[in-house]
């Protein structure tokens, strides 16, 4: 219970810091309505638009507005389309976590078994090929590896679409593009926590006992191997959310990314914070789930949270 209530108020300050943060930035930025009308307007109208949307207020009021309508659920109307910030948000949220999702199981299903290839057969050419392919994969900057994707399978083997989401097609690249970077840093990962396990003494007194190689990996190397890179992977959500970002623009995939791309520019003030706070409770769930995982693999986690809090 203690744990808990620790880490929930710890979440509740650390969206606290992010919407204000936000809203300071954003505003302190310039007037929206620079952005958002045209250049010819004439003031009245540029007045009336300033008052319609709050911003004729000193900032320290527009904030407060601000925080008493979010405790109400309220996160405002977008400037450009006139219509609730948050339904237009939540619309996207299905085709980013559909994105990130298959990412994410691109990057586990193939970063894992290559470091634990790699770190079985540490020092060999199959280890030395893995980290080649891996320190390849993490120095490729997604906008490069998404427009080399586009290159190859659209424009010259015209075999998958090179935009939009219709389809499962449409996800194929983009998927590709997030998960590779993240499969090369979860097979780094994965053989360095191997490696270090594989030279326990548990695993040589396993091997004394006459376990074999596939006991001796699933049973005592895997589950503790495991730990790090759990910790490592509730980190990896905002980087993920981030890619996605860049990602989403490259496809034209209509997800948050892109919706926050298009905000930013117009200056669509209610969006981007609605974003920016969805993005940040996605984190802080994430590693809630995290800490989580971890003391169910690590039995000493929990016997430690319980002997703090008594």
């Amino acid at each position: 219970m203690f744990w808990f209530l620790t880490k929930s108020l710890r979440a509740v300050i650390t969206l606290w810091l992010v919407v204000t943060f936000v809203f300071f930035v954003l505003r302190l930025s310039g007037d929206p309505t620079n952005m958002l009308l045209p250049d010819d307007i004439d003031e009245a109208t540029r007045t009336f638009y300033r008052q319609l949307w709050g911003l004729d207020k000193p900032i320290f009021v527009q904030y407060l507005n601000y925080l008493g309508a979010l405790l109400q659920g309220d996160f405002g109307i977008s400037f450009r389309n006139n219509q609730d910030a948050f339904q237009l948000v939540w619309d996207r949220v299905p085709k980013t976590a559909l994105l990130t999702g298959t990412s994410l199981v691109i990057s586990l299903v193939i970063g894992i078994p290559l470091g634990i290839v790699a770190a079985l057969y540490r020092d060999s050419w199959i280890d030395r090929a893995v980290m080649a392919a891996s320190v390849f994969g993490f120095s490729m900057p997604n906008f490069f590896l998404g427009i080399l994707l586009i290159l190859i399978f659209s424009l010259n083997l015209r075999v998958l679409p090179s935009s939009g989401s219709g389809t499962w097609w449409h996800l194929i690249m983009p998927a590709a593009t997030l998960g590779i970077s993240f499969a090369a840093q979860f097979a780094r990962y994965t053989r360095s926590s191997m490696i270090d396990v594989l030279n326990k003494s548990y695993m040589r007194t396993a091997q004394s006992k006459g376990a074999g190689m596939a006991r001796r990996v699933n049973l005592h190397a895997l589950p503790n191997a495991a730990i790090p890179v759990i910790t490592i992977l509730g980190f990896k959500v905002g980087e993920l959310l981030g890619g996605a970002i860049i990602t989403e623009t490259v496809f034209a995939w209509p997800g948050l990314g892109r919706l926050l791309t298009s905000a930013v520019a117009s200056r669509d003030l209610a969006v981007v914070q609605c974003i920016m706070i969805l993005l940040a409770i996605t984190m802080v769930v994430a590693n809630m789930l995290t800490d989580l995982a971890y003391g169910w693999l690590d039995p000493r986690v929990r016997v430690g949270a319980k002997a703090g809090s008594q």
